[in-house]
């Protein structure tokens, strides 16, 4: 079949006359063939093969294009890249390789377009469209990747066990294109994972942590993780969140399935943003749970403590998997902890003084928080349900007053640490830091207003209290 449609970005053709200018063969391969097939639209990151060198063919194309764009060389791989309107090509030699046991790197060696695509990850990934003058569009398609994607399946172009012992990651891509695409792993290549599943600790965390991101930025992530669990491949990413799964019974009474819910959250909180870190938050606001379960016989299964200890857990994850030690972890820690906090406050009378405390520890993040926490109702009793949101409803609307009234989000205390020594002629004493938060914890509860005149005379009388003479004038 021939698929001149699909090739109408004059990028195309103008890598057709360079491929011709060099006499070799050229084709896009990939992402962007499937992704035009499954009409997802325009991928930016175009795929291209050369029979030949590809090297030389993206200085070809750079040459031929009308600014000229900067060709990235990546001689280890053998690769070259540039940018060209918004578009991103990458360009290869044909080739073939084989693996060694304990590496994903292979040995390459130049090999013909059928060798090239014998070595793509899925049947759906090796699906090209010729770019010759002669042949232009038409697609080659040696493995049925059209059908598997008429039919929404995962497949290998060989064997399963050997492409995902060869190169691990595969797996992780695998249980990922499932995730976003809605298709199904078949089952032998299922099987497959389950049998290499261990060959992932060769691959970096760096790599690993690519795939969970795009299962986590899927529509529906627990596709992706519950796949993750089922062929042993969770036990080696995120045994912290394998461990909560399982119900225990003692006395009859038994906890919900924390690993389950868990995922359910994911899935709530996916269809409300497409902020990654409050996924990630989602994913991990109850792994403290396991190291913290404790059964009492008064009060039945308690988690005492289990944001705390989760909070903990974050960085430790984090740490393992090489993701970054930066704010972006800082707030999955923040959002781990407080994780409880907007539901307790939904259970109980709404004050505005346990609001403004809301407020004061979220920060800039509280309406992330209150996502994170209308997420985390999962319960199929539909009065239950209807109950949290509403109370939820009425926080959010009180967050709003509270903010507008007494400014607490990103707090700045109306009296400096300077004011207070001067007007106390002070040195740096740890009464100024009693007084600082005598103030806040005042402003906090509501028994004055965020103003400096408010706060000026508390300063006062809580000096006075410590023993402090006031000397200046207000």
């Amino acid at each position: 079949m021939n698929y001149k449609s699909a090739l109408h970005h004059n990028i195309f053709k103008i890598i057709s006359q360079s491929a011709k200018d060099i006499n070799v063969d050229s084709y896009v391969i990939g992402g962007f063939v499937r992704d035009f097939l499954l009409n997802r639209g325009l991928t930016k990151d175009i795929d291209i093969v050369a029979i030949g060198d590809g090297i030389e063919l993206a200085k070809q194309v750079s040459k031929n294009l009308p600014n000229k764009p900067k060709v990235q060389v990546f001689k280890t791989y053998g690769t070259a890249m540039l940018h060209y309107d918004d578009i991103e090509i990458e360009f290869v030699g044909a080739r073939k390789e084989s693996y060694s046991e304990d590496s994903r790197n292979p040995v390459v060696e130049n090999g013909t377009l059928q060798d090239d695509q014998n070595r793509r990850d899925f049947t759906i990934n090796a699906l090209a469209l010729n770019l010759s003058q002669a042949n232009f569009g038409d697609l080659l398609d040696p493995f049925n990747g059209v059908s598997d994607l008429q039919n929404k399946i995962i497949r290998t172009p060989l064997d399963p066990d050997i492409t995902y012992s060869d190169d691990p990651l595969r797996m992780m891509r695998a249980i990922r294109f499932s995730t976003q695409l809605g298709f199904i792993i078949e089952e032998t290549s299922l099987q497959a994972i389950s049998k290499n599943k261990d060959r992932i600790q060769i691959i970096t965390n760096e790599r690993v942590v690519v795939e969970l991101n795009k299962i986590l930025e899927s529509d529906k992530p627990s596709i992706g993780f519950l796949l993750l669990e089922e062929t042993g491949l969770l036990d080696f990413i995120l045994p912290e969140l394998l461990a909560l799964k399982g119900i225990d019974e003692i006395e009859g009474q038994k906890h919900k399935d924390n690993f389950y819910h868990t995922l359910e959250v994911v899935d709530n909180i996916a269809e409300n943003t497409n902020n990654l870190w409050l996924r990630w938050a989602a994913l991990l606001h109850d792994i403290g749970k396991a190291p913290t379960k404790k059964f009492s016989q008064k009060v039945g299964w308690t988690f005492h403590g289990h944001e705390f200890e989760g909070s903990k857990m974050v960085y430790q994850l984090f740490k393992r998997l090489k993701m970054p030690l930066n704010d972006k972890m800082k707030f999955v820690q923040k959002m781990v902890l407080m994780s409880s906090r907007p539901i307790v406050l939904a259970n109980d009378e709404v004050t505005d003084s346990a609001v403004r405390r809301l407020v004061f520890d979220a920060g800039d993040y509280v309406d992330d928080l209150m996502t994170l926490c209308e997420a985390d109702i999962t319960t199929k009793n539909p009065k239950k349900f209807s109950k949290y949101h509403n109370n939820f409803k009425i926080v959010r609307e009180k967050i709003i007053e509270v903010e507008e009234r007494d400014h607490v989000r990103n707090f700045q205390p109306p009296i400096s640490g300077e004011e207070i020594m001067k007007a106390f002629d002070l040195k740096p004493s740890k009464e100024i830091g009693i007084i600082k938060e005598a103030i806040k914890e005042a402003i906090l509860d509501g028994n004055i207003p965020n103003e400096h005149e408010a706060a000026y005379t508390l300063m006062i009388k809580e000096g006075t209290r410590l023993g402090l003479t006031h000397i200046t004038k207000k």
